[in-house]
């Protein structure tokens, strides 16, 4: 079909407007095929927006769910300065005596002198070794050294070795020690023109003195003469009078505390785990006399204000979801307005498709029977009974129960006092009452409440899809296959009146023009 059509030459009418005018009468069933398509993909999205706020619930519920949500613990400490806890959902409620007598501490060696000449210039710890070997006070020795570490059960780690070469700077010996895996942190000071070895853990490792005099960063002066001539790097206090190696004194420590007044531990870090108790050293409990400590008493305790505010925020989101579905189920109708198309649109403004639009959607789930049933379940959820094997067996002996309001639509009210006191007195049957994953009528009531956030979710799946899948997967994307081939085969077909609509127009003004090419020749004749 070509775009380029004149007619009316001979009979004087406009045949492109007749055409047009012609064609919006046989566009009438495409235009409503159109629309239907529109208001189905509107229907879908509608469908898929509630189940994204379902899943939102759902995911809330899996939440609460968790045991933390009720056992959960909270603790203080009488001076937490020097003592500090966590506790976990095993821990026993109760007072701790805590007495902290030592620190764990990392082991460091520092280089027992500046490594640069007293009356020279410093060296510079990124230029190679070579160029800064008159600055250095004692001469490099380069080569091979070896550095052990040892692990919580006193074995050695496997031993690095860096090779120590001219071209490397001294910045690069030490990367390669604070890149390996031996848990040695290794840098130059400037400042003080030293270089200092550290290990990363707190903790006394190397109890053996027999293995380099119990050094936790252990190596062998004599094979590692660049740690320990070039750099002055030991691994104890020589002392000239005794004529033997000596342990630093800030060589690693573990820490030391007494629990209860009765049993006295010593652990790595200033961190221990006891019964579910986790107590954080930050220092001594000692008095002003040395030899004197005091006890820290820390005190474990129900966390009712944890529960409490997770079961509020999971009411407040379920009140939202009733909400939402509930105006939507009640949304008003406006049949007078079709979803526009687009050359309805070119008529319009954005302001003015804004407003059409937003009456076209309204109404769009109104009485859905998959969401009516599903708020119906939820509801259902709520007020069964729960046999927890204890008094408390109804959500409305927890302080929840529905608002007096009918026109609420089923909505959630909390009393926090009486919410709260439940916890206090039983928080295993509140447990129970949330989350007991079994059947029957023991069956929990998120339990519950997740079976029915489950069966709506699927149906609005099966209807509208998650929006992964193919068309053909669920109800409303097989009838927008059919409906979108439907309006291809009517568009062929548009196509092929407008060309007959053209072709018959075509044969009258040939007709016509026959006509008024005889009547000339007759004028002619007679004339």
């Amino acid at each position: 079909m070509s775009d380029m059509r004149i007619g009316g030459l001979a009979s004087g009418m406009d045949i492109d407007k007749l055409v047009k005018d012609l064609m919006k009468a046989e566009r009438m069933p495409l235009q409503k095929m159109e629309q239907d398509q529109k208001w189905m993909t509107w229907k879908r999205d509608a469908y898929r927006e509630m189940n994204t706020s379902l899943f939102e619930l759902d995911q809330m519920a899996l939440d609460l769910k968790m045991s933390d949500t009720f056992q959960s613990k909270s603790t203080s400490s009488s001076n937490s300065l020097a003592v500090t806890a966590t506790a976990n959902t095993t821990a026993t409620e109760g007072n701790y005596n805590i007495k902290v007598e030592r620190l764990a501490t990392a082991a460091i060696n520092v280089s027992e002198a500046g490594i640069s000449k007293p009356d020279g210039e410093q060296i510079d710890p990124d230029k190679s070794l070579a160029s800064q070997a008159d600055k250095f006070k004692n001469p490099i020795e380069y080569g091979e050294f070896e550095i052990v570490t040892y692990n919580e059960d006193g074995d050695p780690n496997d031993p690095l070795t860096v090779n120590v070469t001219e071209d490397m700077s001294l910045n690069d010996v030490l990367g390669k020690i604070n890149d390996s895996d031996i848990g040695v942190r290794a840098f130059y000071n400037t400042e003080s023109d030293k270089v200092v070895l550290e290990r990363t853990e707190t903790g006394n490792f190397n109890q053996d003195s027999s293995r380099f005099l119990g050094a936790e960063i252990g190596f062998n002066g004599q094979t590692a003469a660049f740690l320990s001539d070039t750099l002055q790097v030991k691994n104890g206090n020589y002392n000239e009078t005794e004529g033997k190696w000596e342990l630093d004194e800030d060589g690693g420590q573990d820490a030391k505390f007494t629990y209860n007044n009765a049993l006295t531990i010593e652990t790595h870090s200033n961190q221990y785990n006891l019964n579910g108790v986790t107590f954080n050293f930050h220092n001594t409990t000692s008095t002003s006399d040395p030899d004197v400590y005091n006890n820290v008493k820390v005190s474990v305790s129900n966390n009712t204000d944890h529960a409490v505010e997770k079961i509020t925020k999971f009411v407040e989101k379920y009140n939202e979801v009733i909400d939402k579905i509930n105006d939507k189920l009640s949304e008003d109708r406006y049949r007078d307005y079709k979803p526009l198309t687009d050359k309805q649109k070119e008529a319009m403004d954005e302001n003015e498709i804004e407003l059409w639009n937003e009456k076209a959607k309204s109404g769009i789930l109104r009485s859905d029977s998959i969401l009516s049933n599903g708020l119906y379940d939820m509801r259902s959820a709520w007020y069964g009974n729960v046999d927890t094997g204890s008094k408390i067996s109804q959500i409305a002996e927890v302080g929840i129960e529905t608002t007096r309001n009918y026109l609420d639509g089923g909505k959630l009210t909390i009393d926090e006092d009486k919410l709260r006191n439940a916890i206090n007195e039983d928080p295993e049957a509140v447990q129970k009452l949330f989350n007991n994953d079994v059947k029957g009528e023991a069956r929990g009531i998120l339990n519950r409440l997740e079976d029915s956030l489950q069966g709506v979710r699927d149906r609005i799946a099966e209807r509208a899809g998650n929006g992964g899948e193919a068309l053909m997967k669920y109800t409303l994307g097989r009838r927008l296959v059919d409906l979108n081939e439907r309006i291809s085969a009517f568009e062929d077909r548009l196509v092929q009146v407008e060309d007959r609509y053209w072709s018959q127009f075509t044969q009258m003004e040939q007709a016509i023009q026959r006509m008024n090419s005889q009547s000339n020749y007759l004028m002619q004749q007679f004339g």
